[in-house]
C-alpha cells in the first residue's frame, strides 16, 4: 500500500527542472498554475496538480529522476539471484525464476515510457467512451512527453474507502457487479485491459461510476 501513492516525493525544484527540459520553456509559460509539491507519489513517478492557460484543470505525472538507472541496477541483481536459484536450488528450476524476472523486466520498462501510457489511456477511453460504468480521463497530447504525462484532473472516493462509499449511498453489491462487468468487457470484448487495478488506481464517483487512473500496465 505504501508503494501505491505514499512514497516520499522528490524535490519540487527537480520536478520543475524536468518540465522545463521537456518543454524547452519556463513552467509558467506552459501552465497557468502548477503546484510544485506533489499530491501523490508512487514508486516510479509522482503527480502534481496544474491548470492549463485555457482554464482546464489537469494532473502532471513526472517520472522520478534517474529511475531508469536504479531499475536496471535492481534488475541486474534479480537476474543474478534467479540464475543462482536455478543452478543451486532444486525447486528453482521448476519455478522458472529467470523467466519471471524477464517478464517483470519487460513490464517495468514499458511503464517508464509515459507516451506509451498515454496511448493506452486514450485507447481505453475510446473503448468506454459512452459507458455509464467507467470513466477514463482525457490525455492532453500537446503537453505529453516520454517522461511527462498530462491528463484531465478527476476526483472521486478511493475504492478502498468503503466507509465513505457507504456514506455516499452507493450500493456495494451493484458496484461489485459493475466492477466484474467492466473487467470482463475489457478482457473478452476488447482484449485490452487495465492490469494494475490496485486501490490506489481506482475511485468511484458520487453516483457510483468507476474512475480509473495509471495506465502503465495494460
Amino acid at each position: 500500500a505504501y508503494l501505491q501513492d505514499h512514497v516520499p516525493p522528490f524535490r519540487s525544484e527537480l520536478a520543475c527542472a524536468i518540465l522545463e527540459r521537456a518543454y524547452g520553456r519556463p513552467v509558467s509559460e506552459v501552465f497557468r498554475s502548477f503546484e510544485p509539491h506533489a499530491f501523490a507519489s508512487a514508486s516510479i513517478a509522482q503527480v502534481h496538480r496544474a491548470e492549463l492557460h485555457n482554464g482546464r484543470k489537469v494532473v502532471v505525472k513526472i517520472l522520478r529522476p534517474n529511475i531508469e538507472r536504479i531499475i536496471q541496477r535492481d534488475l541486474s541483481l534479480l537476474y543474478v539471484l534467479a540464475e543462482l536459484s536455478e543452478r543451486y536450488w532444486r525447486e528453482g528450476r521448476r519455478l522458472h525464476p529467470t523467466e519471471v524476472v524477464a517478464e517483470y523486466d519487460k513490464t517495468i520498462n514499458d511503464e517508464l515510457d509515459l507516451m506509451r501510457e498515454a496511448a493506452s489511456a486514450s485507447q481505453l477511453r475510446r473503448n468506454f467512451i459512452d459507458s455509464p460504468l467507467l470513466y477514463i480521463p482525457e490525455v492532453h497530447w500537446d503537453y505529453t512527453h516520454k517522461n511527462v504525462l498530462v491528463m484531465e484532473r478527476i476526483s472521486g472516493i478511493p475504492i478502498g474507502n468503503v466507509k465513505a462509499i457507504k456514506e455516499a449511498g452507493i450500493d456495494l453489491e451493484r458496484l461489485a457487479e459493475h466492477g466484474v462487468e467492466i473487467f470482463f468487457t475489457q478482457v473478452f470484448r476488447d482484449g485490452f485491459f487495465h492490469a494494475d487495478m490496485h486501490p490506489g488506481n481506482i475511485c468511484v464517483s458520487p453516483h457510483g461510476r468507476y474512475l480509473a487512473v495509471d495506465f502503465g500496465i495494460m
